[in-house]
């Protein structure tokens, strides 16, 4: 099993992380186990996640070259 990478906000990444901690939960297996559920089920994506999707698409996107200057 190798490791994989996953784009994920800071922010959620902190909240999901401590809620595990909390809780005594292994959050790879977690996730690994939310990715088995949805497979499982038959995949449907909400029509408001599709319209949120295509809201962000025509956004316009200001190209960012140096993050520590955006982030401060």
């Amino acid at each position: 099993m190798g490791v994989k990478s996953f784009s994920i906000s800071d922010k959620i990444y902190e909240k999901y992380s401590s809620e595990c901690k909390r809780l005594g939960l292994n959050m790879s297996k977690q996730i690994e186990n939310f990715m088995k559920f949805q497979l499982e089920e038959e995949f449907v994506v909400r029509e408001e996640y599709i319209e949120k999707m295509n809201k962000i698409r025509k956004e316009k996107f200001k190209p960012i070259t140096d993050f520590d200057k955006h982030l401060v």
